[in-house]
């Protein structure tokens, strides 16, 4: 005989098990209250090494495991994050990273201009030092231009050092930028002990670079976080040692092919020697490409000011790559308004819209991925 369903009650309904366990989830995540922040200045295989209480005479550094909650979430050099557990700093203890606090700038870069996944490479930077060398290796405008626009874009004040200035002269280089309002800074080995200062290197190699351009760069680094950015073998880490007195490995060029050896496997930041408290340079690897694929194209001509005025002529719609037609700034520059450079920013432009494919093999070659 059928049972009525008014007889039935909540004790009649089977729940099953739950072959993962019995704990119930829930959404609600501890506050830790008691965690530590700290600054990140290194990271490898998996354990970041952060330096809490900075400026105190409890400053101390802590390696810690990123928490299971935050495993998709990238973590930098020059992050600010939140640590419990073991903070002691003693050895062969670790502690855990349970927060990314938030960040005031984030530098950024795709592998190449069409990958949709950005990366991260430096957190809350105030300045990027945009490393080229007169020569040896020859210098790259369109990777110069990259790196400004990646600057802009992520609201970090750029500069341009020139290094091995003694090799050759960079005056035609930096014509390409004159009309760009950011500090630029020429360095060149000094020729004696009084007007050089020694940089020497973990692996014996040492170099005399400029007084004169090691101050100035000081200047502008003092009570800022900076990040150096440059390919393999232009002086980055030479530079570094300078400032900071350390001894991160360098390298020369491969005389076949032109490249940098690498000679920084991972982003380290270090405290500038004499310099305020806050005073940090972030020397990162050197790079084969600066991807721009996470920058949106009007992003983009904003980081040509001597270009863009010229778009107020344009038609509505206009793109501005070399598809458009009477483009404005086509007009501008043509005119002389963007300087003798201007034809050759234009270009460059136009390469980092990525619009043209006749543009794409010289491009390439001015990012350093093929010789």
């Amino acid at each position: 005989m059928a049972r009525s369903t008014d007889s039935w009650d909540e004790s009649d309904v089977r729940i099953r098990p739950n072959k993962k366990g019995t704990r119930p989830r829930t959404k609600d995540r501890p506050a830790y209250d008691d965690a530590v922040t700290g600054r990140i200045i290194t990271v490898d295989r998996g354990r970041y090494t952060a330096v809490v209480a900075e400026g105190t005479p409890e400053e101390r550094k802590i390696i810690a495991a990123r928490a299971r909650e935050l495993r998709r979430n990238p973590v930098v050099a020059g992050d600010f994050v939140s640590l419990v557990g073991d903070v002691s700093g003693e050895p062969d203890t670790l502690a855990r990273l349970v927060k990314i606090q938030d960040r005031r700038t984030l530098l950024r870069r795709s592998a190449d201009d069409t990958d949709p996944i950005e990366r991260a490479v430096v957190a809350n930077a105030d300045t990027l030092v945009i490393v080229v060398a007169a020569a040896n290796p020859e210098p790259r405008t369109g990777f110069i231009d990259r790196a400004l626009v990646a600057a802009y874009d992520a609201g970090i004040e750029p500069l341009l050092l020139v290094t091995k200035a003694d090799v050759k002269d960079p005056a035609e280089l930096l014509s390409n930028y004159q009309h760009l309002a950011f500090p630029v800074i020429i360095s060149k080995t000094a020729d004696s002990a009084a007007s050089g200062i020694d940089a020497r290197s973990d692996d014996g190699l040492s170099a005399r670079l400029d007084k004169d351009a090691v101050s100035q760069l000081r200047a502008h680094l003092d009570g800022k976080v900076t990040v150096m950015l440059g390919h393999s073998g232009v002086g980055k880490s030479t530079m570094v040692n300078a400032l900071t007195g350390a001894e991160r490995a360098t390298g020369g060029v491969n005389a076949v092919t032109g490249r940098g050896r690498h000679t920084s496997s991972s982003a380290l930041a270090l405290k500038v020697n004499e310099a305020p408290p806050g005073s940090w340079i972030i020397d990162t690897p050197g790079i084969r490409s600066f991807g721009l694929a996470h920058v949106d194209p009007d992003r983009i001509l904003r980081s040509f000011p001597d270009l863009e005025p010229g778009t107020d002529d344009c038609e509505r719609g206009c793109k501005h790559d070399s598809s458009a037609v009477n483009c404005g700034v086509d007009a501008w520059v043509a005119a002389g308004h963007a300087g003798e450079s201007g034809p050759a920013r234009l270009a460059s432009l136009r390469r980092l819209l990525g619009t043209d494919p006749r543009m794409e093999a010289q491009d390439v070659k001015e990012l350093g991925t093929v010789s």
